[in-house]
């Protein structure tokens, strides 16, 4: 069966969306919770983030598996207790969990990436127990990651992994409509494999399959406009703040 986008409340505010890529993180670290209210006090409605799992299973909001970029750590974050990771100092922010993420920040909607099939479980149970199934789409590069998420939580939204969009794509540059099971954005990057992924004859079979169109990562407003105005309906960026001062929003 297809759900399309009308059918999940992810959906109901008016487009096209601006996604703070792991928050706004121009004087906050990335997906801290200080980077996530930067975000929202520049007006963004949509958090884009990423959840691995701690050693104890907890989904932590974090893009790496390793601790060495964010951190200067040598660790997995599968070594590390949620607790520690916790306190370990991100410029004056520890790690969150995807927990506190979403019952901090009520009013944001999160599109998650998940990095870690460990983190499933407590991503599955977090949004079950806090009712944030309205809140949230989930995704993954991994198609088997995303797919078993959406087994668990087939009213939750869902983005096509990057070999499902591929096939999507290749169809599409054909006229042919793919069957689209549980997917409901393409969340995309403006070329791949050398080809443009949103014409307007592209981005016209994506919306009669019921698709939106989010394209990643851009952070130039020019580049921002003209893929509004070729009809995409998101933007997924590290400078909400220079894409919320666009005349679409």
């Amino acid at each position: 069966m297809t759900f399309l986008t009308r059918d999940f409340a992810f959906f109901d505010l008016p487009g096209p969306r601006i996604f703070a890529h792991r928050g706004l993180h121009t004087e906050f670290p990335e997906n801290t919770a200080g980077a996530f209210r930067a975000a929202l006090a520049a007006g963004a409605r949509y958090l884009e983030t990423d959840v691995v799992a701690s050693r104890d299973g907890t989904a932590m909001v974090a893009h790496d598996l390793t601790l060495d970029r964010i951190a200067g750590d040598s660790r997995a974050l599968a070594e590390v207790s949620a607790a520690e990771l916790a306190d370990i100092d991100l410029g004056g922010e520890g790690f969150i969990t995807l927990r506190r993420a979403l019952e901090e920040f009520p009013t944001a909607r999160f599109n998650i990436d998940v990095k870690d099939f460990r983190a499933i479980p407590d991503l599955v149970n977090t949004v079950r127990s806090i009712d944030a199934r309205d809140r949230v789409l989930v995704t993954s590069f991994s198609a088997t990651r995303r797919r078993s998420v959406a087994a668990e939580l087939p009213d939750v939204a869902s983005s096509a992994a990057s070999t499902e969009f591929l096939r999507i794509f290749a169809t599409s540059r054909l006229g042919i409509t793919p069957p689209l099971p549980r997917i409901q954005a393409l969340q995309i990057p403006a070329r791949a494999l050398g080809l443009d992924t949103v014409t307007p004859a592209l981005i016209d079979r994506y919306h009669r399959a019921g698709l939106e169109v989010h394209v990643w990562t851009i952070n130039d407003p020019r580049e921002m406009r003209r893929l509004l105005d070729l009809g995409v309906d998101g933007i997924v960026t590290d400078r909400a703040d220079l894409g919320l001062e666009l005349d679409n929003f």
